[in-house]
């Protein structure tokens, strides 16, 4: 199958092993509208089928397929060969994401699932490896609104500020290699006032100790040792400053040091899994009305980032295409991005991590309220903060965005007790992250700050509609900033969503015309000269309010959505020093 796009790097480069083999590439495609596969014996190997272009989903150009139909249930087949495994060794099946729920066969064998369309898994395939192998997954992604699903349209044709849909394997597929026993995971949770690390690594199968070797630059800083402890074995990493005036090396924008760190899993004192990883020293928190970085005060200047690409839609088209978006938008003046109700490729993170760059970790919305939703975000929330727990970059959650899914918060105790409980849930697990309970509006009490959405067309009432002792009961876009009952305390507030603002030479109309598929920005400048005058006019207002910070809307267009610095395909539309100029 011919086809342009491939991602061949290895996937997971924030914990990466050095045996492995890709399996991206040509796959085999069935659609099972009627559902009858597993019926008719598919799970054991099919014929026929489409060439598909894996990791990219049959919605998108670069799959080879670009079809808008809906299908629910799809069969995706793989044959590969492997070398016969030396004694003692395992092999790992790994997914970065399957849209929505996977289940797994290898030479007719089932070997697992998983259920959640924007998280990783894994699968010890060891016992059913062959010589040549077939591999089988069937992905379920319903057209249903209690399924988390971010910006992808539940119907055929996109609507407004939502897209077609990314069903099946979207993200890369690979084997890797370990001994006997390996990692499963590695938890590092900085702490600059102790000057620490609390470490927990999970462990598979039967091994004696860890060894732990991190360096700075190349230079090596620390090896410690750790007795294993059944299957989590939790520790302490202590630093000695190698500066008696100077502090340790923390993580910021301006100097985004990481220290490298080799592990080791340790049976009868021969190595049985090594990885290398890497961790930061990083502290995010709050004091009144300000965020701090590294305790001192942090400035944010974000830009809202879908993460859709013209031709490959959700999943970007390389590694590369990621580190250029970052550098672009350092080039602007931003500092940061808010990573808008997706999951972003493990390399977005890895390249924030090594460049420099804040994060937001945004969970993909669901929209209808009631249990199955609710289980589903929890589920969501879970996985998605253990996947970005060692990023450093990431500095803040936000489990939901604008009330989508919980529409009737502004007043009812249920939707805010759940909304609540996603709050509490993401700062138990979130590793010291700062957590948006609500980002735009009907806000709870209990957030650690305040997102505003206002796409006003200029800022001249900014500072008048948000001073601090209105934002009890201010209404940013006809929707009451907080809910009833809900007070706001003295915690940091930021303007998370404004400008939003299209060129009229992209074609663009006023804000959702009557066609679904017209393109449109919240407002539409004639010229570039009109856009900085307005950039300038609301960004200014924005700091003139006093606020902690600010997210413009957006980095790049998206579909009907063409109010991007970018184009759909990244090509900036404005100069980047005008824009960083605009930033200061």
């Amino acid at each position: 199958m011919a086809h342009n796009y491939e991602r061949n790097e290895y996937p997971r480069p924030q914990f990466a092993r050095k045996i492995w083999k890709s399996l991206n590439g040509e796959w085999a495609l069935r659609f099972d509208d009627a559902e009858e596969g597993a019926a008719q014996g598919w799970q054991n190997g099919f014929k026929g089928g489409r060439a598909i272009n894996v990791p990219f989903a049959y919605q998108c150009a670069a799959s080879g397929i670009s079809e808008s139909d809906l299908h629910e249930v799809l069969w995706y087949q793989k044959k590969f060969s492997y070398a016969p495994l030396a004694a003692g060794r395992r092999v790992l099946l790994c997914f970065n994401a399957v849209d929505y729920a996977a289940d797994v066969w290898l030479n007719g064998q089932y070997v697992g699932g998983h259920v959640g369309g924007f998280t990783p898994f894994l699968l010890d395939v060891t016992q059913f490896l062959r010589a040549d192998n077939t591999l089988v997954v069937c992905a379920t992604d319903r057209n249903e609104v209690a399924q988390p699903r971010g910006k992808q349209y539940w119907e055929k044709t996109a609507n407004r500020c939502w897209y077609r849909g990314t069903s099946g394997i979207w993200q890369s597929v690979w084997l890797e290699e370990t001994g006997a026993a390996y990692f499963t995971e590695a938890l590092f949770t900085p702490d600059i006032d102790r000057r620490c690390v609390h470490m927990q690594f999970s462990v598979r199968g039967a091994a004696d100790r860890i060894r732990i070797t991190a360096s700075y630059r190349g230079a090596p800083v620390k090896v410690q040792e750790e007795s294993v402890v059944g299957m989590r074995t939790p520790c302490v990493f202590r630093f000695c400053e190698a500066d008696s005036i100077d502090e340790m090396h923390y993580w910021a924008p301006e100097h985004p040091n990481l220290y490298e760190v080799k592990l080791e899993l340790l049976r009868g004192g021969e190595v049985v899994d090594e990885a290398e990883t890497y961790f930061a020293m990083r502290k995010i928190a709050t004091d009144g009305d300000r965020i701090l970085l590294n305790n001192a005060p942090l400035y944010q200047k974000l830009v809202l980032d879908q993460g859709y690409w013209a031709e490959t839609d959700l999943k970007p088209p390389s590694a590369e295409a990621l580190r250029q978006d970052i550098l672009a938008c350092k080039a602007m003046g931003f500092n940061g991005a808010r990573k808008h109700q997706k999951i972003e490729d493990p390399y977005y993170y890895y390249y924030a991590d090594k460049l420099g760059f804040l994060v937001w970790g945004e969970m993909p919305s669901a929209y209808c309220f009631c249990h199955d939703e609710m289980r589903a975000l929890h589920d969501q929330l879970a996985e998605g903060l253990r996947f970005l727990y060692n990023n450093p970059s990431v500095i803040a959650i936000v489990p939901m965005n604008e009330s989508w899914g919980v529409r009737n918060l502004l007043y009812d105790e249920e939707q805010k007790n759940f909304v609540r409980s996603l709050y509490y849930q993401a700062k138990a697990q979130g590793g010291g992250r700062l957590v948006c309970a609500n980002d735009g509006w009907e806000q709870v009490a209990e957030t650690d700050f305040i997102g505003i959405h206002d796409y006003s067309p200029t800022g001249d009432a900014f500072c008048e509609k948000y001073v601090q002792e209105n934002l009890s009961t201010v209404f940013p876009m006809r929707r009451r900033l907080m809910g009833f009952g809900e007070q706001y305390k003295g915690v940091p507030v930021l303007l998370t969503e404004y400008g939003g603002a299209a060129l009229k030479a992209s074609g663009a109309g006023a804000c959702f015309d009557a066609e679904s598929d017209n393109k449109w920005g919240y407002v539409v400048d004639k010229d570039t000269e009109s856009f900085l005058l307005r950039y300038k006019n609301l960004t200014d207002a924005a700091r003139a309010c006093g606020f902690a910070g600010y997210c413009y809307t957006q980095l790049t267009d998206v579909k009907q959505e063409v109010n991007g610095l970018l184009d759909e395909h990244h090509t900036p539309k404005i100069p980047f020093e005008k824009i960083a100029k605009l930033n200061g």
